[in-house]
């Protein structure tokens, strides 16, 4: 019979390479997906993850998808370090648009050049004001923080629905859900000639960076770690549970926020019924692939904005689902959870006792 015993301790160099071993085994179970559904294994690989970045525009779509992908995981992992589970970054990104989109609207016609910054303080505070609902209700009445940022997403976007076809909704659009296209002072620049990639990317590494001090090298983030890896310790500190509530939801709602004004002043440059194509979700992926370290998160983003492209790439040449994206995604965290089962945990054998036996 076997069982799981807990290893002394996990081992660092494991828990490093877990990640490159989960990004290995899901390429393996793709070939496995594709050779079952009738395609050429190497010839499904290569249409996946090498076609999209082919060319010039294909390696920007790359950067360009991986930007919101690295600024929502950063500001997630700040409070997954702590135990602040915020999984309505997707809500907290939409509401940030709408803050900004709305601000983008009122000063149509603007030539000011701090209409884009203050576009960006609104998305900020909009994110922040989105996610201090559920940490409210976490510190308020203890009601869990997963739930309760989840089932606001759904709110939140049936909003940003309800405007389109509403209130903001483009007069001269056809009858199309959107708002009106922004004007120049409320667009991003785009940073690389002949591509999409515009100045939301630089905003992006400057986030990271941030991140990166603020986890390493100040009090706060120390504060935080040791709320996450010994509560009874940091409570015995003096640290309080709810002040660390607050900041690791109103860090992962910036950033979500900030990601929102980044998509709709950047490549969709005005406000639709939906924003994201769910990267508040996926960005919850790429922070564990990560490590919850904004090195990590770098990487793992540019990972996910591959399969995202790849997924693309795969509808067109291959003929399959858009659904393919997905599943490599949950593939990949699905291998990323059983490694690190693995780190923690060995399988051991235990001899079963005869019946009887003293």
């Amino acid at each position: 019979m076997l069982r799981f015993e807990a290893r002394p301790a996990p081992s660092r160099l494991a828990t490093l390479l877990s990640p490159l071993i989960a990004t290995l085994a899901t390429v393996v179970a793709g070939v496995v997906l594709f050779a079952a559904l009738g395609h050429a294994p190497l010839r499904a690989l290569a249409a996946f993850f090498v076609q999209p970045l082919a060319t010039r525009y294909g390696v920007g779509e790359w950067v360009l998808k991986a930007s919101p992908l690295a600024l929502i995981a950063v500001g997630l992992a700040a409070g997954y370090r702590a135990n602040v589970w915020n999984i309505g970054a997707e809500g907290q990104l939409t509401v940030g648009a709408i803050a900004a989109g709305g601000l983008a609207l009122a000063f149509d016609g603007t030539t000011s050049p701090l209409l884009l910054p203050a576009m960006f303080v609104a998305g900020a505070a909009g994110g922040m004001a989105w996610a201090a609902i559920p940490a409210l209700l976490r510190t308020r009445f203890r009601a869990s923080e997963i739930l309760t940022s989840l089932m606001l997403v759904y709110i939140a976007s049936l909003w940003l629905q309800l405007l389109v076809h509403g209130a903001w909704r483009d007069p001269e659009g056809f009858n199309f859900p959107q708002s009106k296209l922004f004007g120049a002072a409320a667009l991003l620049p785009v940073i690389v000639p002949d591509t999409r990639v515009n100045a939301a990317v630089l905003l992006t590494l400057a986030v990271v960076a941030a991140a990166w001090v603020f986890m390493q090298r100040r009090h706060a983030g120390f504060e935080m770690r040791v709320a996450g890896l010994a509560p009874a310790a940091a409570n015995y500190a003096g640290i309080p549970e709810s002040q660390t509530v607050w900041r690791g939801m109103l860090i992962g709602g910036a950033c979500a926020g900030l990601a929102g004004v980044g998509e709709i002043a950047g490549p969709i440059g005005q406000l639709m019924p939906s924003v994201s194509p769910g990267y508040g979700f996926t960005a919850i992926i790429v922070a564990f692939v990560g490590r919850l370290n904004p090195l990590g998160i770098v990487f793992a983003s540019l990972l996910m904005s591959l399969l995202y492209l790849g997924g693309e790439a795969a509808q067109l040449t291959l003929a399959l689902p858009s659904a393919v994206s997905g599943l490599f995604q949950g593939t990949l965290l699905f291998f990323l959870l059983a490694a690190d089962v693995f780190i923690h945990y060995r399988l051991v054998r235990v001899r079963a006792v005869p019946a009887g036996a003293a």
